[in-house]
């Protein structure tokens, strides 16, 4: 902890360097990724304060829109969309996620509840190879069956149908650093 405090204590004195992000924000991108500690979206992209909006959880799972029953990812995706005005959204899957592996392996998951019942709202799991420890083909299913959830929120569907919106897939390799991007063309993940 303490090189954590050490640097918090730094940060801060160069003020000039952040006094226009008091002016507000004006991010392009809504960045929705894993909360795992390994997946971190401005060293992935090299963003900037101001630049991304950041929407992190478990799996990256992004849960199916109700009317009536509002949600943090709901609120962050319909802030980022309506009055950010965001004009792409990234899903970004990683290798060896723990969320996903924990789905694909049918792991028994009584011990931790909440993370079983969160987990539960990613869907059916792709079937991938048990003996693949970064789950890359069931992440990137897992990334693409995402996208499919963000098309069904209301303030995604109006914008991507006033082609104000586009919507991204990656996938982010802990282990090397790489970035690859869904193309719909051939429908496969490739190097950006």
């Amino acid at each position: 902890m303490q090189p954590l405090i050490d640097h918090a204590r730094s940060f801060g004195r160069r003020p000039e360097d952040f006094a226009s992000l008091a002016q507000g924000q004006s991010p392009q991108v809504l960045f929705v990724t894993c909360s795992d500690s390994r997946v971190v979206p401005a060293l992935i992209t090299g963003a900037r304060p101001g630049e991304l909006f950041e929407l992190r959880t478990a799996g990256n799972i992004v849960p199916p829109y109700v009317f009536g029953r509002p949600t943090s990812e709901a609120a962050t995706v319909e802030y980022a969309v309506d009055v950010l005005g965001v004009t792409e959204i990234v899903v970004c899957g990683h290798s060896h996620c723990g969320a996903v592996g924990a789905l694909v392996r049918g792991e028994d998951l009584t011990a931790v509840p909440a993370v079983r019942d969160w987990l539960a709202q990613a869907g059916t799991p792709s079937e991938a190879p048990d003996d693949d420890p970064a789950v890359a083909e069931a992440v990137q299913n897992h990334v693409l069956a995402q996208l499919l959830r963000l098309r069904a929120y209301p303030c995604v569907r109006r914008a991507l149908t006033a082609g104000q919106l586009r919507l991204h897939g990656w996938y982010y390799e802990v282990h090397t650093g790489a970035v690859r991007a869904h193309s719909p063309d051939t429908d496969s993940f490739e190097a950006l």
